[in-house]
């Protein structure tokens, strides 16, 4: 069973990955962590987890400029976490 102090745990955990150094992956990823990762399921939990494994440089090519990931696993999460980014860009 999963208590709420697992879940918050868990968050508490991702949010700091998400913490990359380079501000416009930072604002993404944390961005996207705040928002969505709690209600994940946890096959798409893992996944965002196995993503926060790759490179800065590949994350930064993904997410910021737009290049396709190799691995076609990420492909759905990145689209997400960029169109997240640019629903909040527009609405601050």
């Amino acid at each position: 069973m999963v208590t709420s102090n697992d879940s918050e745990n868990k968050l508490s955990k991702m949010q700091w990955r998400c913490k990359r150094g380079m501000l416009e992956l930072d604002l993404m990823l944390q961005n996207f962590c705040d928002t969505v990762f709690v209600s994940m399921s946890s096959e798409k939990q893992a996944l965002f987890e196995e993503l926060l494994q790759e490179q800065d440089q590949d994350l930064q090519r993904w997410l910021v400029t737009g290049e396709p990931t190799p691995q076609a696993k990420f492909q759905d999460m990145v689209l997400l976490i960029r169109h997240m980014h640019t629903i909040r860009n527009k609405s601050a």
